[in-house]
């Protein structure tokens, strides 16, 4: 039975994507670049619209919720992994307090949890698993890392990730400082909080204002410095340090809000415990594991925002590049890799590819993992890039059509295509191969002196 088309439905369509359009003109459109009050309201704007955007769109829920699954299975292997390191040095005992701090807004259950944690941390030191159960904890802990990583790596638009050999050395090397630091930090803390010193200050009352103003910012304070560090050091991309910091503070300050808001809603919230019974401690564990991991991606989209503001209006949406865009960013990638092996610089990479070009860090992956594919470029242990082979036995029409494959996903073939249609293109194809015919890399190289030249970091000086 064939049913009507429901006549409602293009309108309602088409208030749907007017609905949508409106913070778009708002926000983007030619008033908001205006000088004045306005237009920097306006633009100050676009950054909690973008974000509440990609909230709404789910991708990062998807990240964050992978995350609280990785990380439940990871918690006692790392706990017991940064215990064994630091009992080499008598500094164990900082591991407690703070497993009690990051349970703490569950209230009263905080206590049970950290026990209940410790107890497992405990066994898992003594001895209760052997050589195979212990190489499976250090695989979760490095296959967690990982998806941290990709989580950031979404997030900054970046295809590729570190190189197995780097992931591993990178990965192990913060797994071994990073409780070592942890433990140096609040050693010197207590140190200074007992000291001789800082007993005659306690003393002054203006002195115990400046303390209690600075214990009540303590959590803020420690939350963005150590969500800055992560936000430069996960991405496997170059994150510069000012919009790193922007999203260490909105990341620390959401983290501390939103757990008073969550010790609050634990406190009164009876109806958890009645519906869920034992179940209570462990539904609102897992909830406040995922708030945790989605406050890290949001502030990691204000750092990347921060840094790159031309995707404010893209978002996390994939970027789609004409076939023009694609013919010249792969030609743009041989060129500026022949030109810097030539002249014997630092080599590039995908980032300082990126930023020369004015394109995405992800189509730029893409196109050189398209192009090393083909033999053109070859990627170095440190993911610098050089030709593939001499330059000067590279042709141009093999760039071009190497481009003009890269991942079309067509299928089906051409022989359906009108012949006339099909002459014409023939046609245009051999004029463009016949203007090309012969002309190696090198030898554009040759031709013109380039007009811009690139930073160490990466960054153009001048613009062409």
């Amino acid at each position: 039975m064939r049913t009507s088309p429901d006549p409602r439905r293009p309108a309602a369509d088409r208030l749907h994507a007017r609905l949508l359009a409106v913070p778009d003109r708002l926000l983007f459109g030619p008033e908001a670049d205006q000088p004045g009050a306005g237009g920097m309201l306006r633009r100050l704007a676009r950054y909690p619209y973008a974000l509440l955007r990609d909230l709404a769109g789910g991708k990062l829920n998807l990240h964050a919720i992978g995350l609280v699954y990785a990380s439940v299975l990871a918690i006692i292997p790392l706990l017991a992994f940064s215990f064994g390191i630091l009992a080499g040095f008598h500094a164990q005992g900082v591991l407690e307090p703070l497993v009690h701090d990051f349970f703490g807004p569950m209230g009263s259950a905080a206590d049970e949890l950290t026990a209940r944690v410790m107890e497992f941390v405990n066994k898992v030191r003594g001895g209760l698993v052997g050589t195979v159960g212990l190489a499976l904890l250090i695989w979760t802990l490095i296959s967690t890392m990982k998806k941290i990583e990709d989580g950031f790596n979404f997030v900054w638009h970046v295809d590729v990730p570190r190189s197995l050999a780097r992931r591993l050395a990178e990965y192990l090397a913060l797994l071994i400082t990073g409780p070592l630091l942890l433990a140096a930090v609040v050693g010197l803390s207590r140190l200074a909080s007992e000291s001789e010193p800082m007993r005659m200050l306690s003393e002054l009352p203006l002195a115990v204002r400046a303390m209690a103003l600075a214990l009540r910012i303590a959590p803020y304070a420690i939350a963005s410095g150590l969500l800055t560090v992560i936000y430069m050091v996960v991405p496997n991309t170059q994150v510069r340090f000012g919009p790193a910091l922007a999203g260490g503070i909105a990341g620390g300050i959401l983290w501390a809000a939103t757990g008073r808001f969550f010790t609050v809603f634990v406190l009164y919230s009876s109806r958890l415990t009645v519906v869920y019974a034992g179940f209570a401690i462990i539904i609102a564990t897992l909830v406040w594991t995922y708030f945790n991991w989605i406050i890290l991606l949001i502030g990691a989209q204000v750092s990347f925002y921060a840094q790159n503001p031309s995707y404010l209006r893209v978002g996390l949406h994939e970027p789609r590049l004409s076939c023009a865009d694609t013919e010249r960013l792969a030609l743009g990638i041989m060129y500026l890799i022949a030109e810097r092996y030539r002249a014997g610089g630092e080599r590039l990479t995908i980032p300082a590819l990126a930023a020369a070009l004015g394109y995405p860090g992800i189509s730029v992956a893409r196109m050189c993992a398209t192009l090393e594919a083909s033999g053109f470029l070859a990627a170095m242990v440190d993911d610098s890039l050089l030709p593939g082979r001499d330059i000067a036995q590279i042709p141009v029409v093999a760039i071009i059509m190497v481009a003009r494959a890269h991942s079309s996903g067509l299928i089906r073939t051409a022989s359906a295509t009108p012949p006339l249609v099909r002459e014409f293109c023939d046609e245009l194809e051999g004029a463009w191969q016949q203007r090309c015919a012969g002309l190696m890399l090198g030898e554009l190289l040759d031709r013109h002196p380039a007009p811009a030249s690139l930073a160490g970091d990466g960054h153009r000086l001048d613009q062409q």
